[in-house]
């Protein structure tokens, strides 16, 4: 039998495909916890645009503002009150009774004070707390909270979830007379082998989605490698600078990653109900990579540390058994 007639029947029998699961189970457990935090944090910053609105700073009356201090006061009120901080900016409120935002670096990193109209004193964060979080969940999501460093490893990651995706594609074919039962899960089956099969058919199912991540997560983390790789294959042409596909290409790439998609030029699909249907979607389907993160590890435990733990446990028992029977030799001996 050839060998695509043995990768069509009984794939289990090729060398090949098992050196590829082997690449996949070891990689994906590598990197399985940061699938699963780029993946929820992803599913939350769907919403991003709706969070920021939700959270958005609002301006901040102060009670017995009294006489607001000139801008060079306030600031030099502000060096006081911040005395182991540079002061970037102070800008006062749009009234008298309004709190002034201050921009201030401590460490390279600059925050935002509100602060007392009169006295120069601290009245807290300028940003509220939901905002905060919300800009901090994008900071991971894209940066790693790294900067341009993590954001390259990102790009980093985006290829390996794309390695994930290819090699699981081969591995889940179970051959010609089993396929149709790896499309479903059997919920009959015993915990082990139902955890397989959810890993399978999440796979499966949601295999064009993640390829979808993994391929927009790469332009949008290494977006001048990218772009230099899509103007090699279609080259600008200087005589007839007319749009390319490749430029279609780059401008869907930025906007499928997070599902916004209403409004975007797709008939039929406005700002209104489709946009909140895909961002639905995106967002509910988002959690798969931390389902099947979760099922990978399962499946990694069942297969190799569960058993190495149990022999590791049995030598152990057995050292001590010995141990212990020496001991007692050494004592009869004694007497």
């Amino acid at each position: 039998m050839r060998i695509w007639q043995r990768l069509l029947r009984e794939p289990q029998t090729l060398l090949l495909r098992r050196a590829l699961f082997q690449i996949h189970l070891w990689v994906g457990i590598a990197a399985g916890l940061y699938i699963a935090v780029i993946s929820l944090s992803g599913s939350i910053l769907v919403y991003r645009n709706e969070i920021y609105r939700a959270f958005s700073p609002v301006p901040r009356l102060v009670q017995d503002a009294g006489v607001p201090l000139s801008t060079k006061d306030l600031e030099q009120a502000v060096r006081r009150t911040f005395h182991d901080a540079r002061v970037v900016v102070v800008e006062p409120g749009p009234t008298p009774n309004h709190a002034a935002d201050a921009t201030i670096e401590r460490d390279g990193e600059r925050t935002r004070r509100l602060v007392h109209p009169s006295t120069g004193a601290d009245l807290g964060p300028t940003l509220p707390l939901g905002y905060r979080v919300s800009a901090w969940f994008l900071d991971l999501h894209d940066n790693l909270l790294g900067g341009p460093a993590g954001r390259r490893v990102n790009g980093f990651g985006a290829l390996t979830l794309l390695a994930l995706s290819a090699t699981g594609l081969i591995i889940w074919w179970p051959g010609t007379s089993r396929w149709k039962r790896s499309v479903l899960v059997d919920v009959r089956a015993n915990w082990k082998r139902l955890n397989w099969n959810l890993h399978s058919a999440l796979g499966l199912w949601f295999f064009a989605f993640i390829l979808m991540w993994s391929l927009t997560g790469i332009y949008l983390s290494l977006p001048e490698q990218v772009s230099a790789l899509l103007d090699y294959i279609e080259p600008v042409n200087e005589a007839n600078p007319v749009e390319r596909l490749v430029d279609r290409v780059q401008y869907w790439l930025a906007y499928l990653h997070f599902g916004r998609l209403g409004g975007r030029g797709i008939p039929g699909c406005g700002r209104g109900l489709c946009d909140s249907i895909t961002k639905a979607t995106w967002a509910a389907f988002g959690l798969v990579p931390v389902l099947m993160a979760v099922t990978g590890l399962v499946m990694w435990w069942n297969r190799v540390a569960g058993p190495a733990a149990r022999r590791w446990l049995t030598l152990r028992a057995r050292r001590r058994l010995r141990s212990q029977s020496s001991a007692g030799s050494t004592a009869t001996t004694i007497r």
